[in-house]
């Protein structure tokens, strides 16, 4: 595996070695004892899926402490944009983001620490997402930021007119208005 820093530090690529032959292929997407050397010590607890369309975006979403929680996200099926957004307040890149493409060509795994906001927009006409997380949902702690807040200014790349949203992001606070984290803390 291949472990790619990005322009904020903690949030890291990871390209997976994949070995194939006209039968298909084989990679390995998870190895603690190269996660641990590469990143952090991790104890994920929990995988969660989903399937979306075209066009729609879900985000920014995150948890609170003490349900804060690490992703390790990648795709299985099709293209999307996936978004990591520092929303620590004392953070030196607070408010930045890092803006991936990850699809099942690329092979490539987002990791995003605790105190990141999180989205992502499908590409294609379909897609299946995956992610491992290291903490449970906790509806009470969950929270969203508005993924077109222009304190942020993340640029999509895609009409605007042709975004699928849910209700709940699309009345999601701005950045300013939001609970985020107060430290770096790695909650």
């Amino acid at each position: 595996m291949k472990f790619i820093p990005t322009k904020i530090p903690e949030v890291v690529i990871i390209e997976p070695k994949v070995f194939g032959d006209d039968r298909g292929y084989f990679m390995e997407t998870f190895r603690q004892d190269l996660f641990e050397k590469n990143i952090r010590k991790i104890d994920f607890i929990q995988d969660n899926e989903s399937k979306s369309k075209r066009g729609v975006l879900r985000g920014l979403h995150y948890q609170l402490p003490p349900f804060a929680q690490s992703k390790l996200v990648r795709v299985i099926k099709g293209k999307v944009l996936d978004v990591a957004v520092d929303i620590r307040k004392n953070s030196p890149t607070f408010k930045q983001y890092v803006a991936v493409e990850l699809s099942e060509e690329n092979k490539r795994q987002l990791f995003i620490p605790r105190g990141f906001a999180h989205g992502f927009l499908v590409l294609s006409d379909e897609a299946i997402f995956t992610y491992k997380v290291d903490n449970y949902y906790s509806p009470e702690h969950d929270r969203s930021i508005r993924f077109d807040d222009l304190e942020i200014g993340i640029d999509w790349n895609f009409p605007k007119e042709e975004l699928i949203i849910s209700e709940k992001d699309k009345n999601a606070p701005f950045l300013k208005d939001a609970e985020i984290f107060e430290s770096m803390e790695n909650y």
